[in-house]
């Protein structure tokens, strides 16, 4: 299985490079691959073991390789040598140049909360939310909270999926006051598509952090960050009940490819066009942090 996608800039369409693409092929599309993902590769001591091989500072020695392969712009990065990264983690949850990652300044913009992937969807069944197309999941489900999803009825959400080669820090998509974080413990299912399209309610299954932001412009708005397959950690930078500006850090994921999904109330988010046009026809839109990727409804 290939995987493709919208380049916004370009509009062109372009194959992923996918990091390990043969061992998640295996995983996920082979009767052996799928029985040991089910009993196996899903479990949190695998990621967990994982993750601190990642935090060693022998595994420094694998940055350029996985740099190369991968065509990541170092350029970008704040430390742009690779030689002051102390471990492969470090230099996984590297920082930007701020400039690097302008955020829309105009209120009525929702800005991207992070690099990645994105699908979106309006008009939300909270009992039937997309995971792909012809699997879904209830937003009760993922949640852990019938009342919070039905607040959700009507209302609109984005996929952003981070691939192994992006920026892996998440940020606020809007000036407001973010509540703590819950966590749901649950596997490590990669979040790849062909993961996506072989487990059914993944989202559902995998660990998560669920935090209710409340926006300047955009009311309440449902943070889910999705762990997944080698992503031992993710860990929150904010302070909750303190004013966060828009494009402030929120967070960052340790090693590994995941996904945030935001949550927006019916009449409060117009999805930009293409991005909705591109999800109907089965295609992420890529998509840089804050960029516009919608605006309020008037």
């Amino acid at each position: 299985m290939e995987i493709y996608y919208i380049d916004r800039k370009t509009k062109e369409k372009k194959k992923e490079i996918v990091a390990g693409d043969k061992l998640i092929k295996w995983a996920y599309q082979t009767t052996l691959g799928r029985s040991l993902s089910h009993l196996l590769f899903k479990r949190k001591f695998l990621s967990y073991l994982y993750g601190k091989l990642q935090d060693s500072p022998k595994s420094k020695g694998k940055i350029p390789k996985f740099v190369q392969s991968l065509e990541i712009p170092m350029t970008e990065a704040l430390l742009e040598d690779l030689n002051e990264y102390h471990n492969f983690n470090d230099f996984f949850a590297r920082k930007l140049k701020p400039e690097v990652r302008p955020v829309v300044a105009e209120p009525n913009l929702l800005a991207s909360p992070a690099d990645g992937r994105v699908f979106a969807y309006d008009n939300i069944e909270v009992n039937k939310v997309v995971q792909v197309k012809g699997l879904e999941y209830s937003l009760e489900e993922l949640l852990g909270d019938r009342k919070l999803a039905e607040k959700y009825q009507g209302g609109s959400y984005y996929i952003i999926r981070l691939c192994p080669a992006d920026y892996h820090r998440f940020h606020f998509c809007d000036y407001g006051i973010p509540e703590k974080s819950k966590e749901i413990k649950g596997y490590y299912y990669s979040v790849n598509p062909m993961a996506l399209k072989e487990i059914p309610k993944l989202y559902c299954q995998n660990k998560r952090e669920i935090t209710l932001f409340y926006s300047e412009n955009f009311g309440e708005v449902l943070y889910v960050e999705v762990g997944a397959a080698a992503v031992g950690t993710i860990v929150q930078t904010f302070k909750p009940g303190y004013k966060v500006k828009k494009g402030e850090e929120k967070g960052y994921f340790k090693f590994g490819g995941s996904t945030v999904l935001l949550f927006f109330q019916k009449g409060k988010v117009k999805i930009d066009e293409d991005i909705l046009e591109n999800t109907k026809i089965g295609l992420e839109t890529k998509v840089n942090m804050g960029e516009q990727i919608g605006k309020l409804i008037m």
